[in-house]
């Protein structure tokens, strides 16, 4: 399991720039679905998008894979390492729980 800390996220906004606060996927029979787009980072050189499903509750988020290609396409897919999922879930919520007091 690797560590991270706040120090090793920077905020990113390549998808927000490209698609706007939406984002359309495909679900496993091809059909569109719409996903909000919660955030968008960086850890080392991955680059990670939280999305939400329209109308679900705070906190219940997915995360993805975002990958730019040469020609400037962007492509979003799932995170298939179940420990680096639960890294990055972990760091995400660190960088926006309130710290306590």
């Amino acid at each position: 399991m690797t560590n991270y800390s706040r120090e090793d996220l920077s905020w990113t906004s390549d998808l927000k720039e490209a698609f706007g606060g939406d984002v359309e996927l495909q679900d496993e029979q091809g059909r569109a679905v719409r996903m909000e787009l919660e955030a968008e980072f960086k850890v080392g050189e991955q680059r990670y998008a939280v999305l939400r499903k329209p109308g679900a509750a705070e906190g219940e988020h997915e995360l993805y894979h975002v990958s730019p290609s040469p020609e400037g396409d962007i492509s979003i897919t799932t995170i298939e390492d179940d420990d680096e999922w639960e890294d990055i879930s972990e760091l995400y919520d660190e960088c926006t729980l309130p710290e306590e007091l």
